[in-house]
């Protein structure tokens, strides 16, 4: 046991000594600089050249008019096509919840499972005129219905841009982004009229004359 001891004290004696000689092992072959270019000064350097060349501006100027563009000239709702036979159906709008309703105190307002129709609650003051501007024939029926019903018309574009057509209208111009309102009324074809009849929506597809 002592002996076991000893050279246990002499080991840790030693310990330092054998830790400096295994660090300073000295140089064992050539060496070189690291000669991969940094990913952050490549990335600027390449910004650069493109600024130098005139590039740089050219790709800020297309990316500029591709945002005017898509702000001008939303993406139109895809599969709709131009109403060739009239159709009229009704849609109930009535919807479901699906979770618990609660207050600002965690007190229970509607139960999961409680179906509502929100035309008990607010009428459709307005019809939703829904028809795609790049086609001119559809904006001269949107046109001829606004004013057979008195201007209490919402005119929805699903194509062509909403901000030429209010400058030329002097009306408010609305668009269904991604074909939101379309999809839930069902709406395969345009010009569609939107109205209320009692607790029901009526759809009509209106064909072109």
């Amino acid at each position: 046991m002592k002996q076991m001891i000893g050279c246990c004290i002499a080991l840790g004696l030693a310990w330092p000594t054998i830790g400096v000689r295994a660090a300073d092992l000295g140089t064992l072959g050539p060496t070189y600089d690291i000669t991969e270019p940094h990913l952050l000064s490549f990335i600027e350097q390449r910004l650069r050249d493109k600024e130098r060349s005139g590039e740089l501006q050219r790709l800020v100027q297309q990316a500029q008019a591709r945002g005017v563009e898509s702000v001008q000239r939303p993406a139109p709702v895809a599969g709709l096509r131009t109403t060739r036979t009239e159709r009229t159906f009704y849609v109930d709008p009535s919807f479901t919840l699906e979770r618990n309703i609660v207050d600002g105190q965690g007190r229970l307002l509607f139960p999961a499972g409680t179906r509502k129709n929100p035309l008990e609650v607010v009428s459709l003051s307005k019809r939703l005129l829904f028809f795609d501007a790049r086609d001119r024939r559809q904006v001269a029926q949107a046109r001829e219905l606004i004013t057979r019903y008195d201007g209490k018309v919402k005119p929805i574009l699903t194509g062509g841009s909403y901000l030429e057509l209010m400058k030329a209208w002097r009306v408010p111009v609305y668009y269904d982004q991604q074909g939101t309102l379309t999809r839930r009324f069902g709406i395969e074809q345009v010009p569609a009229l939107v109205s209320q009849e009692g607790l029901r929506l009526r759809i009509d597809e209106v064909a072109l004359p």
